[in-house]
């Protein structure tokens, strides 16, 4: 049995170089799993379900094809592709899952989430996410036309690449107490999530049990891939051709 999970992708037009390496993973490894789990951000920004430009176009049918071939393909949306919906997942057979979901994996329970929930030292991003995630915002928002909605993404997309660079690193990263309370809250001794671009395999204890925490990495300057075979957990990167 082999299960995939990757995050933070921030697919673009304008990084062909990530798309590639993206489409060659859904062909030569993806197709071979039994299921792929995709942690959030897999788009730099997905503006709505009914934003089919070409580029859009080409990720969806990779998906399509990839549940066609009896893959199964699940999704939790990020902070930058919060606005996909239940439309791309009828057109692709992917299927939307809560921000904390907790599955099986060989008779162990394990918490799978975007992780951004879990930086609640960064005050401002957790208000802003409070706000956007309303959900009568995002009705209206899927109302404007599509053109608005692009400057209005590209002014935010602005904004808060400005604002990023002034905050500290720390305040990015997740708060060690709030992952022990969500993993207590749920129940689980594993959580595995993406956003802060940290790679890595975390164990500590809490009540005097060990705990495990997998981080995804982003593919910005190569592919990051969690694979779950042979009752072990792999984090591996692709290289970009």
């Amino acid at each position: 049995m082999t299960i995939l999970f990757i995050s933070d992708l921030h697919l673009s037009p304008l990084r062909p170089d990530i798309t590639d390496c993206f489409l060659d993973f859904m062909n030569t490894e993806a197709i071979h799993a039994e299921k792929l789990y995709v942690l959030g951000d897999l788009f730099e920004f997905w503006i709505g379900d009914d934003d089919n430009s070409p580029f859009n176009v080409v990720i969806k049918e990779a998906f399509k094809a990839l549940t066609q071939h009896g893959v199964k393909c699940y999704f939790i949306q990020g902070n930058r592709d919060f606005l996909l919906n239940k439309r791309f997942c009828k057109e692709t057979g992917v299927q939307l899952l809560a921000d904390h979901t907790v599955i099986d994996i060989n008779n162990e329970k394990v918490l799978i989430m975007h992780g951004d929930t879990l930086c609640i030292d960064d005050i401002k991003y957790q208000e802003f996410r409070a706000k956007v995630h309303q959900p009568w915002l995002q009705w209206v928002f899927n109302r404007i036309p599509l053109f608005i909605r692009q400057r209005i993404v590209k002014n935010v997309q602005d904004k808060i690449k400005e604002k990023k660079q002034h905050k500290k690193l720390t305040i990015m990263d997740v708060t060690q107490s709030e992952v022990e309370r969500v993993m207590r809250q749920e129940g689980v001794k594993r959580l595995i999530h993406g956003h802060t671009h940290r790679p890595n395999v975390h164990t500590f204890n809490h009540n005097s049990e060990e705990m495990t925490r997998i981080v995804l990495g982003d593919w910005y300057t190569q592919g990051s891939i969690l694979e779950f075979k042979n009752n072990k957990y792999t984090l591996q990167n692709k290289s970009f051709k």
